[in-house]
C-alpha cells in the first residue's frame, strides 16, 4: 500500500466523521477541493469538481446548517440524515480511496466510512434529542452550532492534512465511546 493510499483513505475517513455531523459540507468541501484541484477524486467521481456540483451542495449545505438552528426541524432532519449519512459516508470514501482493488475499496467504503458517519450521526442525533427532552428544543441550537463546527474543522483538516484529521476521528470516536459506556446500563 503506498503512501498516497494511506492519506487517501485519511481523507476518506475524515470527511465521513465529518458527514456524521453534517450530510453536505463535507460533500460540498471535496466538491471545492475538486475543482480548485487539491485533490484528484477517482475516475467515476469526477463530476463532483464541476459548478453544477458546487453550487447545488452549496445551496444544500446552507439550507441543512440553517434547518439545524430551528428546534424540532432538527430532529426530523436527524430522521432523514442517519440514512443519508451511511450513504455519503460511504461515498465520500469511495471517490477519494486512490491505487486500490474496487472490491477492497467499496469493502473499506461501506465499513470505515457508511460506519463512521452513521455512529457519529446515531450518537449526535441522540444527543439532540435527549436535548429537545431536557430543554424543550433550547440547547439544540448550541449543539447545532457545535456539530457544525466540528464538521468543518475536521473536514478542513481532511482535506489540508488528513494525518491529523484522521486523529481527531479517533478523538471524537473515543468521546462517542466513553459516553456511550457511561450512560449504558450497567449489568
Amino acid at each position: 500500500m503506498t503512501s498516497e493510499t494511506v492519506i487517501s483513505i485519511f481523507l476518506g475517513v475524515g470527511l465521513a466523521a465529518s458527514v456524521g455531523f453534517r450530510v453536505f459540507l463535507p460533500l460540498f468541501a471535496l466538491s471545492l477541493a475538486a475543482y480548485f484541484n487539491l485533490w484528484e477524486l477517482n475516475e467515476n467521481w469526477q463530476w463532483i469538481g464541476s459548478i453544477t456540483a458546487i453550487i447545488t451542495l452549496g445551496v444544500a449545505t446552507l439550507l441543512e446548517v440553517f434547518a439545524y438552528f430551528i428546534p424540532w426541524v432538527d430532529n426530523l432532519l436527524d430522521s432523514v440524515a442517519i440514512p443519508l449519512a451511511a450513504i455519503a459516508g460511504t461515498a465520500v470514501m469511495v471517490s477519494t480511496i486512490a491505487n486500490m482493488d474496487p472490491m477492497v475499496t467499496w469493502g473499506l467504503a461501506i465499513i470505515a466510512g457508511g460506519g463512521t458517519a452513521s455512529a457519529i450521526k446515531g450518537a449526535s442525533a441522540t444527543g439532540r434529542l435527549a436535548s429537545t427532552a431536557t430543554t424543550g428544543g433550547l440547547a439544540n441550537p448550541v449543539i447545532g452550532l457545535v456539530e457544525t463546527g466540528t464538521a468543518a474543522v475536521v473536514t478542513t483538516a481532511s482535506i489540508f492534512a488528513p494525518l491529523i484529521a484522521m486523529f481527531l476521528v479517533v478523538i471524537i470516536l473515543a468521546f462517542i465511546f466513553s459516553i456511550y459506556r457511561k450512560l449504558r446500563p450497567k449489568t
